[in-house]
């Protein structure tokens, strides 16, 4: 059994215009913004992350102080 459009209590929105596939294509990036993009990735994967202390409430009351 299917359902008709008059079946439904609302109508279905219409799609958002980001969905269509009419629009242009996004420019490549230029190789300056590739080469960019690149140094950031490998600095985010090898630089270390910072560890936090455990007595964080220490340091910031001999830093009040």
């Amino acid at each position: 059994m299917s359902i008709s459009h008059q079946d439904h209590a609302y109508p279905e929105p219409a799609a958002h215009p980001n969905w269509s596939s009419r629009h242009h294509k996004p420019r490549p990036l230029t190789p300056a913004q590739q080469k960019q993009n690149r140094d950031a990735l490998l600095r985010a994967q090898h630089t270390p992350r910072p560890r936090h202390t455990r007595n964080t409430r220490n340091t910031t009351t001999k830093a009040a102080r």
